[in-house]
């Protein structure tokens, strides 16, 4: 008993102290400079998105690689309703449950033909299915303009609540709430819940049931886990997660348009799970944290009167940048195959041992 209320004690202190640097963090980056805070958003996106697909590829063992579609799904879906295209404004809580519906609907649509799939199989299906989405919202601009096509939905709503803009700084308490900043806020708060529910399916019989079909499905289907259901399980509510994050995307960006959501951006979130730990939510966002900020700390400018003096035949610094960015992934792979903080049963198949 004493043991227990010892590291219960340690574990709330530790909670405190995460709650209070996530409170001040936004403050403390924009002392460096505000894109820090942008560049911060968009990496708890990635950590959505990664947490999404961890359902399919982490628990289920489904490898999906056209996750981004159900992204463009949910982004769209707020863009349309909350933007001049169609001349509708509705609120941001009734549409971000809509967008994840619709990108659940999605997710259903492409578990469905794809069942009976497996390996690489499966994911030649899901790459072609976010390829055809993007196709798709990248012609839906006529004979009916839904989309706008390649020149994408602009003047997108930001998020409001009880007449607050999110996109308008203001000041509270002596505090400079810039639109990044508050957008920081809100994102934490969905990540945590995203966080929560991902730890509760884990530990609940349907977390057990996708990983015994990761396992071996035909012993799954003798313990008499019906597999179908369960995988369109596993890929509506990955896809859901994944509409929620397109959703304020679309707040954020107040811009979409399909070159936003490419095949590149599949293969990020899916080396983000594999980086990670694929089954492990705090591997999953470890990998999606380092994926985000590796790029940008790699990012450096060179000097006009060097590049006048040398001219183009330097290699270039973004090719410079994504060298030693792939170079690092490569390393990783190599020493430590099942991710920085491998699931337990990953790491026991890996290894041989816990």
């Amino acid at each position: 008993m004493k043991d227990w209320r010892q590291r219960r004690g340690v574990l709330l202190a530790g909670g405190i102290l995460i709650a209070i640097s996530l409170a001040l963090l936004p403050f403390a980056l924009a002392q460096v400079g505000t894109s820090w805070v942008r560049i911060t958003n968009y990496a708890i996106l990635y950590v959505l998105l990664a947490l999404g697909l961890n359902i399919v590829v982490g628990f289920a063992g489904l490898l999906d690689l056209g996750y981004i579609a159900f992204y463009a799904v949910g982004a769209y879906t707020y863009a349309l309703l909350a933007s001049p295209h169609f001349n509708l404004h509705l609120p941001f809580w009734i549409i971000l449950p809509i967008g994840a519906a619709i990108a659940a609907f999605f997710g259903l649509l492409l578990g469905a033909p794809t069942l009976k799939l497996r390996g690489d199989y499966l994911a030649i299906v899901t790459l072609g299915f976010g390829e055809i989405v993007r196709i798709f919202l990248n012609n839906l601009s006529r004979p009916v303009n839904i989309t706008n096509g390649p020149q994408g939905i602009a003047r997108i709503d930001p998020f409001h609540i009880d007449g607050v803009n999110f996109a308008q700084p203001e000041t509270i308490a002596g505090l400079q709430f810039s639109g990044p900043i508050k957008y920081y806020y809100l994102l934490v708060l969905v990540m945590l819940a995203v966080i929560v529910v991902n730890l509760r399916l884990q530990n609940s019989r349907i977390g057990r049931a996708w990983e015994a079909i990761r396992e071996d499905e035909i012993a799954a289907r003798a313990m008499g886990i019906d597999t179908r259901n369960m995988k369109l399980l596993a890929f509506a509510m990955g896809a859901s997660f994944g509409g929620i994050a397109g959703g304020i995307f679309s707040a954020i960006q107040a811009f979409i348009s399909p070159e936003s959501f490419v095949l590149v951006e599949s293969i990020m979130v899916v080396s983000m799970v594999v980086l990670g730990g694929m089954g492990n939510v705090g591997g999953v966002i470890l990998g999606a944290i380092l994926l985000s900020f590796t790029p940008e700390l790699l990012r450096w400018t060179v000097d006009p009167a060097q590049q006048a003096l040398f001219g183009r035949s330097l290699i270039e610094p973004e090719v410079i940048r994504m060298l030693l960015f792939g170079l690092a992934l490569v390393l990783i792979m190599l020493f430590r195959p099942a991710g920085l903080l491998p699931s337990a049963v990953r790491k026991r198949e890996l290894t041989g041992h816990a």
